[in-house]
C-alpha cells in the first residue's frame, strides 16, 4: 500500500453495535472499548433505531450487526444498513456462522463475519482487517459457491439497489400489507407508496407484487434463519 492510501484510512471515532440482545451489546461494547480508541459506542436494538442513529451522527466509521433483529428477516437488515451507509465497515457478529451464511453476508454488503463465541483475539483482528480495507472471514472458512453467482446472490444484488424507503415499504409488502395500510404506518400518501412500489418492482425486475416478495424471500435465507439463531455471549468477553 502507497503512502498516500495510508493516509486515506483514519481509525473511526465512534461505532454502532446493533444487536436487541442487551447482555451481548454490553459485552461487544466493552470488547471494542478494549481493542480501539473509540470516543463513543452506541448500541441498538432493532434496524429501525440503528437507521435512525446513522441518519442523525455522520460520525460513526464502524458497525457491528447481529442478523437475528426483531424487526428484519435475515439479511435483509444488512443490505438496508449497507444502503444507509456505503461508508463505514460493517463486521457481521453471529452465531450462523456456517459457510454458506458467511458468503451471502459477504456479497450482501458486510465487511467482515465473525462467529458469536469467538475469543476477543479474533474480534481485534476482525477490526484491524475491516478498518484496513480488508475482508475478515473466520478461519477454515470456504465458499461453498466457489465464487461464482447463485440466484441468491442475483437477489441480494437487486435488493442492494433499493433506496432505504423502499426497502421499508418492500418489508411491509412481504408482511401482506396494501398500499393504504403501508400509507398509514409511514405516515405518507398512498400516491407516494404506489410510486415506490412500481420503482421496486422496476429495480427487482418483476411485475407483480407476489413476484417482488419471492425475490425477498429468496435473499433473505428464511431456510437457514428457521434453523436457530443462538444468543450465545463469545467466550472471553
Amino acid at each position: 500500500m502507497n503512502t498516500a492510501a495510508q493516509a486515506e484510512i483514519t481509525p473511526p471515532i465512534k461505532a454502532l453495535v446493533v444487536d436487541d440482545h442487551p447482555l451481548f451489546c454490553d459485552a461487544l461494547t466493552l470488547t471494542l472499548q478494549s481493542i480501539a480508541d473509540f470516543q463513543e459506542i452506541r448500541t441498538s436494538g432493532t434496524l429501525e433505531q440503528a437507521l435512525e442513529v446513522l441518519a442523525q451522527d455522520q460520525a460513526i466509521g464502524f458497525i457491528v450487526l447481529d442478523l437475528n433483529l426483531p424487526d428484519v428477516n435475515g439479511l435483509d437488515g444488512l443490505v438496508r444498513l449497507r444502503n444507509a451507509n456505503a461508508r463505514a465497515p460493517i463486521l457481521v457478529a453471529s452465531s450462523m456462522a456456517d459457510n454458506t451464511m458467511i458468503a451471502h453476508a459477504l456479497k450482501a454488503g458486510a465487511n467482515g463475519f465473525v462467529p458469536k463465541h469467538s475469543q476477543r483475539s479474533v474480534f481485534r483482528r476482525a477490526f484491524e482487517a475491516v478498518t484496513s480495507g480488508r475482508a475478515f472471514v473466520p478461519d477454515g472458512f470456504i465458499d461453498p459457491a466457489g465464487g461464482h453467482s447463485t440466484d441468491s446472490d442475483t437477489a441480494l444484488a437487486r435488493l442492494a439497489s433499493l433506496t432505504n424507503q423502499q426497502a421499508r415499504i418492500l418489508h411491509l409488502i412481504c408482511e401482506g400489507k396494501l398500499n393504504k395500510q403501508i400509507a398509514f404506518d409511514l405516515s405518507i400518501a398512498e400516491t407516494t407508496v404506489k410510486a415506490h412500489v412500481t420503482a421496486i418492482m422496476r429495480k427487482l425486475g418483476v411485475h407483480s407484487r407476489t413476484q417482488a416478495v419471492l425475490v425477498s424471500q429468496e435473499a433473505r435465507f428464511s431456510n437457514a434463519a428457521e434453523s436457530g439463531f443462538r444468543k450465545d455471549l463469545p467466550s472471553g468477553l
